[in-house]
């Protein structure tokens, strides 16, 4: 890593008081970019979820920082309360191809918060060509945990369909059920997960994760922090080893 200059380190600091991100409106819905002051080769940027209102640098200052410090400039767009159904997943798409034509990579690295998890990795399985990497802070993964038990009503709207026919077909919209691209692509996966966590528990969805993943043939890195669960602590928002596992996706091609 790299120390940044005054003047990056000034730029940073100027729009982090300002405290709000470039707005654009993609098909009713906004979207909100945090482009570097110094971008790196390729524009690389990091696509957060989930993104409601706005970017917040909040508790992710250490990780938005350094990722800006470092030419890697963050974007999301607002869905609302999405759970990674075919339509909703398909705007997501209108967002990325929008930001492909203003230039950013066209394979940004997706980071997804608790719910997050669920909306990048519904949109990475069906476009896996066009990810660089994934990461996760406690994600949602599996479609049947926390979506189904704790969020029912919002993923049946998003699905546009009643229990019994989202159950009968959960393989067929599940990310733990669709990994076989992402395998094929070798894209690297990377998640932070409490193994208390009682919200969104570690063993039915970051260890389903990593353990199909790697039945399909490519690996995974998870840092688990023993005895946390679903919290906002610098165990889940400085950690170090994400923070490295982001940086080392700008040396490879």
């Amino acid at each position: 890593m790299h120390p940044p200059s005054l003047l990056t380190v000034a730029l940073i600091a100027c729009a982090l008081t300002a405290g709000a991100a470039d707005t654009f409106d993609i098909a009713g819905r906004p979207a909100f970019l945090e482009t570097a002051p110094q971008p790196a080769a390729g524009k690389p940027w990091v696509w957060y979820a989930p993104t409601l209102n706005n970017l917040s640098f909040g508790e992710r200052k250490t990780y938005f920082e350094t990722f800006l410090k470092e030419g890697i400039s963050i974007a999301g767009y607002d869905l609302g309360e999405v759970r990674g159904a075919p339509a909703s997943t398909a705007k997501f798409t209108l967002f990325y191809d929008e930001m492909v034509k203003r230039g950013f990579s066209p394979k940004p690295i997706l980071l997804g918060q608790s719910r997050g998890g669920m909306m990048t990795l519904a949109w990475a399985f069906r476009h896996p060509e066009k990810v660089k990497a994934w990461v996760g802070i406690y994600p949602v993964c599996n479609l049947a945990s926390w979506p189904m038990k704790n969020s029912k009503a919002q993923t049946l709207a998003d699905f546009e369909m009643g229990e019994p026919e989202l159950a009968a077909r959960l393989g067929e919209f599940n990310p733990l059920d669709n990994l076989a691209g992402l395998a094929a692509h070798k894209v690297p996966l990377f998640a932070v997960h409490g193994d208390s966590d009682v919200v969104v528990p570690y063993d039915l969805n970051t260890k389903l994760l990593k353990e199909r993943y790697e039945a399909a043939g490519s690996p995974m890195s998870v840092k688990v922090i023993p005895g946390e669960g679903h919290k906002v602590g610098p165990s889940f928002f400085e950690c170090p080893e994400l923070i490295q596992f982001v940086l080392e996706q700008l040396k490879r091609p």
